[in-house]
């Protein structure tokens, strides 16, 4: 009769995937954060892979971890694997005869910028099923299951195959009402300043970049999203560095103007829109872009 053994078991494939993105963002927290589980569950993970290969892969100390000898030697290929592994699941996913489409953005892009451009790629591609996924940071598009990213990037940071959309030009932006009281950039100091979370800096770039004196530029109400800023923009309750891109909207519509002739000031940001490698791009993408790059 046929002879059928035990083979020997490899890590499970959790394990493995914890180990890589750890060592990888070299922290825990950050892993756990990339992969939707606790670092309690990365640690735990780590360890059980450390546990089969009978040698330690990380150093635990109080600020965190630093990967050993072993565990430095183990990434780069623990790195080609899952890459590896990213694009088979990505080449997989793009015969699939029906046609979706994952878009990650930063929350101000998907909630400002986005909507009306979708609106358009509807009306384009009407059999096309569209997802959002609002993200503070960019996912890493070898190896997760988006077809576009949409996130600011400083000139000189920008991911090589990243196609810009817009300059981060910044100017302040208020309610008519506001700006009805506004004569000259020096009236500003007696206003409320609106701060963005994310961009903590916008007043101080822009009073230093328009050669604007501005008494207190980091001083005002702070609001985690930068929607929530410009809709208390909107609702007169003061004034709002606007981000050309994200606030266009909503000067068009007349919800906010720009008082005076205010000085721009270029943040040395740019939107711009990443795809993953073209091996794994679907076959529509293409139309897509150029619709999404359309003023």
């Amino acid at each position: 009769m046929p002879v059928a053994p035990l083979r020997p078991k490899g890590p499970p494939l959790n394990a493995m995937r914890a180990f890589e993105t750890a060592a990888r963002r070299e922290s825990f927290v950050a892993a756990a954060e990339e992969l939707g589980v606790t670092p309690g569950a990365v640690s735990q993970q780590v360890k059980s892979l450390e546990d089969w290969a009978g040698s330690a892969l990380f150093r635990r100390h109080a600020q965190g971890v630093t990967l050993t000898e072993a565990g430095q030697a183990l990434l780069p290929t623990f790195v080609a694997a899952f890459d590896a592994l990213g694009a088979a699941t990505q080449a997989l996913r793009s015969i699939r005869p029906v046609q979706e489409l994952h878009i990650a953005a930063l929350p101000c892009v998907a909630q400002l910028w986005l909507p009306a451009r979708l609106e358009r790629l509807r009306a384009a591609f009407p059999a096309l099923k569209i997802s959002v996924t609002a993200m503070e940071t960019p996912p890493n598009l070898n190896r997760e299951l988006f077809d576009l990213a949409l996130f600011y990037y400083p000139a000189d940071d920008a991911p090589s195959h990243a196609l810009p959309l817009a300059q981060d030009r910044i100017f302040p932006v208020c309610a008519p009402c506001i700006a009805a009281r506004l004569t000259q950039v020096a009236d500003i100091n007696g206003q409320v300043l609106l701060q963005d979370q994310t961009w903590a800096q916008d007043w101080v770039i822009w009073s230093r970049e328009a050669a604007v004196s501005i008494q207190d530029p980091e001083k005002g109400p702070q609001y985690s999203l930068y929607s929530l800023a410009l809709q208390e923009a909107v609702a007169g309750a003061g004034v709002l560095m606007g981000h050309e891109a994200l606030v266009a909207d909503a000067l068009e519509e007349g919800r906010l103007v720009r008082p005076f002739a205010t000085p721009v000031a270029d943040t040395g940001r740019a939107l711009m829109l990443t795809q993953p490698p073209h091996g794994r791009r679907g076959p529509d993408l293409g139309a897509v872009v150029d619709q999404l790059r359309r003023a």
